[in-house]
C-alpha cells in the first residue's frame, strides 16, 4: 500500500489500497478514527488516483471536520486517561509518571507518543486483568488468556476456548466505562451469544449496564482520535 498526501490546511494523507475486485475509483473515511483509504482497481494508476482524490479535497475536508480532528500526541498535548483529562509534560528518569493531571515522559521528543502508548498499555492490561479477575471469580468460571489490541471495530471479546480480548484505549475512557467491558466479556464465558440469559448475567456481575454501553456508541470514537506513532 502507498499513501497520497492532499496538501492544504489540514493536510490530509490517504492511504492507497490495490483491490482485484474493485470495479471503480473509491473513498472511504473510517467512522473510528479519520483515516481515509482510496481503493484503486488494478488498471487504474496512482496519477489517476491522485487526480480522483484531489477532486474530492472539498467533500473530504467537510466530512473529518465533521468527526473531530485527529490529536498527534505530544509535548502540550491533554489526552484522557481513565476519564480525566492530563497535560504531557517532560520528565525526568527513565520511566513515565502521572501526577494529578499531569503526565510526565522522560525521553527524545520524537519518542513521546510511543512511550505515552507503552505507558498506557501497561496500565490497560493491569486495570483489565484486575477487573477479569474479579468478574472470572464471581461468575465461578476461570479465563484462558487475556490480551490487548488496537481493535476498530470492537471493544473487546471472547473466544469460545475462554481467551479475552480487549481494546488498550479502554483505559482512556472511564473506569467504570472498562469495567462493563469487561464484565461483558467475562459473561461470554458462560453465554456465548446475546440472548436475555447472558444479559441478565452482565446485570448480576456489573449491574445496570445501560449508561455505561450507552457513553461507548456515543463517545467511544473520540478515544480512536489520539495517535501515538
Amino acid at each position: 500500500m502507498g499513501q497520497i498526501r492532499l496538501a492544504g490546511n489540514p493536510e490530509i494523507a490517504v492511504t492507497v489500497r490495490r483491490s482485484a475486485r474493485a470495479r471503480r475509483l473509491s473513498l472511504r473515511i473510517s467512522q473510528l478514527d479519520g483515516r481515509v483509504t482510496l481503493t484503486l482497481p488494478r488498471s487504474v494508476s496512482e496519477g489517476e488516483g491522485r487526480a480522483f482524490v484531489e477532486s474530492k479535497a472539498d467533500w473530504l475536508r467537510k466530512h473529518l471536520s465533521k468527526q473531530g480532528a485527529v490529536i498527534a500526541v505530544g509535548l502540550g498535548v491533554r489526552l484522557p486517561i481513565e476519564g480525566r483529562l492530563h497535560t504531557v509534560v517532560a520528565g525526568q528518569g527513565r520511566s513515565v509518571q502521572r501526577r494529578e493531571d499531569q503526565l510526565f515522559v522522560p525521553g527524545e521528543e520524537c519518542r513521546i507518543g510511543a512511550r505515552v502508548q507503552g505507558y498506557l498499555k501497561t496500565l490497560a492490561r493491569d486495570r483489565l486483568a484486575a477487573a477479569s479477575d474479579r468478574y472470572a471469580e464471581a461468575l465461578g468460571r476461570p479465563y484462558s488468556r487475556l490480551t490487548l489490541r488496537d481493535t476498530r471495530s470492537r471493544w473487546g471479546s471472547c473466544t469460545s476456548d475462554g481467551g479475552l480480548m480487549y481494546s488498550w484505549r479502554l483505559i482512556l475512557g472511564h473506569p467504570e466505562v472498562l469495567d462493563y467491558v469487561a464484565a461483558h466479556e467475562v459473561a461470554h464465558l458462560a453465554h456465548m451469544n446475546h440472548s436475555q440469559a447472558f444479559w441478565d448475567q452482565v446485570q448480576t456481575l456489573y449491574g445496570d449496564w445501560t449508561a455505561a454501553r450507552k457513553w461507548l456508541r456515543e463517545h467511544g470514537n473520540e478515544l480512536h482520535r489520539y495517535r501515538f506513532d
